[in-house]
């Protein structure tokens, strides 16, 4: 690819549709629940005082149960799915974008199903960090990177709870009763639930998201980010159905504001594609791997200097370095 083919990013870190997209030939976790510290990102854009208090430390959520938790349409179905309140500029995805989502989903349903029985676990392996950010004496802001690699095993159908294992040891979230399991909250017998037609699915993940942040939640993230957040969390957290997948990337394709970025790295880094979405100076990414369009892992950006660092740098980001399946938590699956 020559330079006349580079996408380019604009201020706001949109991508340009790019000529060719990488490893597209016919032959391509901050995670959600970061709002306090959001209000100190837009303090910073609105040049507003701050208070004179410490922020508390910002963590991504590498697992929803531990954290929480395609086709280009018209504007105006766009828009009545979201509900959004988004600026018009972020009205319609970006064409490289759901054409990368919609290849994205093709490998996905074309993967072999996993091979599961209830009383099993889904492992993951991830390597990652988080960013603290906290008021100095002299009332300066300082970042700190806390590392964030952990194993997990996800119970298959929810009857033995959740384990974590990562620097500060072991934890376990207790398995939730019959039949509550939820998007914020998933097992592998809760995804082989869902719709596999992107409408559908996307009328589930919206009405959570409306939910817990529509216009009277109090919330600032707003609808269509928190629908783009918390299908990223459902892939990263657990290998779902093949289907599922599918139906939950072209969903993607249908929210507003969702762009392509043509150079990512992942926390093991691994360079990757991304599709991504801008919200309050931040850039959530999902990257694959350009040829096998694999979901490598997930990072948020931020889009201007400040006290995360400058513009560019990664606050949160987290790799999927492997998965599989065992018979016992804290086992890994046999190589």
């Amino acid at each position: 690819m020559n330079a006349s083919d580079d996408a380019r990013l604009d201020s706001d870190g949109r991508a340009d549709t790019p000529r060719r997209l990488p490893g597209l030939s016919d032959g391509d976790l901050p995670f959600h629940g970061h709002d306090r510290i959001r209000e100190y990102v837009m303090r910073e854009t609105t040049d507003a005082p701050r208070p004179a208090r410490v922020r508390p430390r910002r963590r991504m959520a590498l697992l929803l149960t531990a954290g929480a938790a395609t086709c280009a349409v018209a504007v105006a179905v766009t828009l009545s799915i979201s509900g959004s309140d988004e600026p018009p500029a972020a009205a319609r995805p970006e064409p490289a974008a759901v054409q990368l989502l919609d290849r994205v989903a093709l490998a996905a349903q074309a993967a072999p199903a996993p091979s599961v029985r209830d009383g099993q676990f889904l492992y993951t392996r991830t390597k990652g960090h988080s960013t603290a950010l906290s008021e100095t004496k002299g009332g300066g802001m300082t970042a700190a990177r806390t590392d964030e690699s952990a194993e997990h095993w996800v119970s298959v159908d929810g009857s033995a709870g959740t384990l974590t294992r990562n620097h500060e040891g072991e934890k376990t979230d207790p398995a939730p009763d019959k039949g509550e399991a939820t998007i914020n909250g998933p097992t592998y017998r809760f995804l082989e639930s869902l719709p596999t037609d992107p409408d559908r699915i996307l009328e589930v993940i919206y009405a959570d998201a409306r939910l817990n942040h529509g216009g009277d939640s109090g919330s600032t993230t707003g609808p269509d980010q928190e629908a783009f957040v918390a299908i990223g969390d459902l892939l990263r957290t657990m290998e779902a159905p093949p289907g599922v997948s599918a139906a939950l990337y072209r969903a993607a394709a249908r929210i507003p504001g969702v762009v392509l970025v043509p150079e990512a790295t992942d926390a093991a880094g691994r360079s990757g594609i991304a599709v991504a979405r801008v919200h309050q100076g931040e850039r959530t990414e999902w990257i694959f791997d350009k040829n096998s369009l694999r979901l490598l892992g997930e990072r948020t950006v931020t889009l201007k200097d400040s006290a995360w660092g400058k513009a560019g740098t990664a606050v949160t980001s987290v790799a999927i370095v492997s998965r599989g399946i065992t018979d016992k938590a804290g086992q890994a699956p046999k190589q």
